[in-house]
């Protein structure tokens, strides 16, 4: 029969190694904690220290017979014990109060940082509003064109599917499609009778101008899509860069829908406004050449 004391030699010897690991661990960690925890992580080596003593000591007491008050040796033991869970429980509660801290800290940054950037892009959308009505200044007959085909855009845009961080973009593409006419001199952007072949080349140039113009400006890059595109046609025979089909990009081939239909069933110095009829029909009529023709039933549907 196995006796009590085998017993006990056999369930402390492991917790040995496990305290010297422990004991291990806890020097080589105490290079690494913070000064508002350094006097508490070295009174915990300390215990670890005393408890690796005590498994020493019990081990040379039960192995060699020797004559020592064990009662006194778990004693010790029980009230180092409990001095350790204080530790680690102090320990625990500084370092949860610390993240509690340091999450409170984080909140409050993540706050103000969205604020600023809720009032950054504010700030750069009425600049582009700002540049939109500086571009209606030069052409008070196109006045409030760009508010128009912008919500007429959005709208079938929404319809379409396009993602609300997406129709951000467009937004601010569609109020700006015009700013490459900043670069077009005024005697050809108010000429009332038609443009000469070197006139209409300079008047093509100001998707580029667009381009030139906004590239540079971060935020405003993924927005390029209409002011850059919007002159494209579905059959390639559009302008700047003869993009067909599937080629122009989606925002442009809504865009230049809402863009025409507003410049016909408004009345401009060049023509008359059109009835509605006729401006559907003018539309249908140019879907597969002009205009992506599956848009064309999509913008008719819910104009």
């Amino acid at each position: 029969m196995i006796s009590t004391q085998f017993l006990s030699v056999l369930l402390v010897f492991p917790g040995f190694f496990f305290m010297l690991a422990s004991l291990v661990m806890c020097i080589g960690l105490s290079k690494d904690v913070p000064d508002i925890l350094r006097t508490k992580w070295a009174a915990m080596t300390y215990l670890v220290l005393f408890f690796t003593g005590g498994y020493i000591a019990y081990l040379l007491i039960q192995l060699w017979d020797l004559s020592f008050p064990l009662e006194l040796v778990t004693s010790t033991v029980f009230l180092g014990g409990a001095i350790f869970v204080f530790l680690v429980m102090r320990l625990t509660s500084i370092t949860i109060k610390r993240f509690q801290n340091i999450r409170a800290r984080i909140s409050e940054v993540n706050e103000a940082l969205i604020v600023s950037n809720t009032e950054l892009v504010t700030a750069y959308d009425s600049t582009i509003e700002g540049w939109e009505k500086t571009l209606n200044l030069r052409d008070r007959e196109t006045e409030d064109h760009a508010q128009r085909v912008t919500e007429m855009t959005l709208r079938i845009a929404r319809i379409y599917g396009i993602c609300d961080k997406e129709l951000v973009h467009v937004k601010r593409g569609a109020l700006l499609h015009d700013i490459g006419k900043m670069g077009v001199p005024d005697s050809i952007l108010m000429k009332e009778g038609p443009l000469t072949p070197e006139e209409e080349k300079i008047m093509h140039n100001h998707p580029l101008n667009a381009f030139n113009i906004l590239m540079p400006i971060e935020y405003l890059r993924p927005a390029l899509d209409i002011p850059y595109c919007h002159h494209e046609k579905w059959d390639g025979s559009g302008y700047p860069r003869g993009l067909k089909g599937e080629e122009i990009p989606l925002a442009a081939r809504i865009f230049s829908l809402s863009d025409i239909w507003d410049a016909l069933i408004s009345e401009r110095r060049y023509h008359e406004a059109w009835p509605r009829e006729k401006v559907v029909e003018h539309i249908r009529s140019l879907a597969g050449t002009h205009f992506d023709p599956d848009l064309v039933d999509l913008f008719l549907a819910n104009i």
